[in-house]
């Protein structure tokens, strides 16, 4: 049963009074600028809060969340928040993190008929293409499903260090790392994928090792 509107307000008013209670003026100084140093790409579904899986508070991670974590190069919404996180508030991280389990990633997996999302997931499809030795060599579905997650984080760590804001910030000398995580909704914990790219120079031997530690298990 849905919790009526009025609850949502009472619950609201009851998280502001204890972070003030805890950070007097917490909110007045927040109001007046945000200089996050991560931002943090992240899949839609609610069970996965980016400010509070990290400890975070708010102000303190910029975030952008779409179906499965893509980054697309036609995505302007996508590539608009990452420009506006490195080329304004100068973030030092991207974190791109998927989750096991997504929704997306085993609808794309299992030849699920969504609907009109069904296109943006064709990004998916493609990925478990590219990745089909590996995909093969996996004994089961639920592995399938973990190891199509984790490769599509890989690929879009890639994506966004492909992106003309990463190489443009890179180029001119700005500090700044791209980093793969994956969640796991039934214990809370973070998998480091151990993808962190911080220059071009470094970008396809992480990619590469990123991906040839999944086909040894590591």
């Amino acid at each position: 049963m849905s919790l009526p509107l009025t609850t949502l307000f009472e619950n609201n008013q009851r998280w502001a009074d204890k972070v003030n209670q805890r950070d007097p003026g917490f909110f007045e100084k927040l109001s007046l600028q945000q200089a996050p140093e991560y931002l943090w790409i992240g899949c839609s579904d609610s069970r996965v809060p980016a400010n509070e899986l990290i400890g975070l508070l708010p102000g303190e991670v910029f975030v952008h969340r779409n179906i499965a974590n893509l980054i697309v190069h036609s995505d302007l919404n996508c590539l608009s928040t990452i420009q506006f996180a490195v080329d304004v508030l100068a973030v030092k991280h991207i974190i791109v993190c998927g989750h096991y389990g997504c929704g997306g990633v085993n609808a794309a997996l299992q030849g699920k008929r969504v609907g009109l999302v069904d296109n943006w997931l064709r990004h998916i499809h493609d990925i478990n293409q590219k990745h089909e030795i590996l995909m093969s060599a996996q004994p089961d579905i639920i592995t399938q499903s973990d190891r199509l997650c984790e490769l599509n984080v890989i690929e879009q760590v890639l994506n966004a260090c492909q992106t003309t804001v990463v190489q443009d910030a890179w180029q001119r000398g700005q500090p700044l790392t791209v980093h793969g995580w994956v969640y796991r909704l039934n214990n809370g914990l973070l998998h480091d994928l151990k993808i962190s790219i911080s220059s071009q120079e470094e970008l396809l031997d992480c990619y590469n090792d990123a991906v040839n530690n999944l086909r040894l298990g590591k």
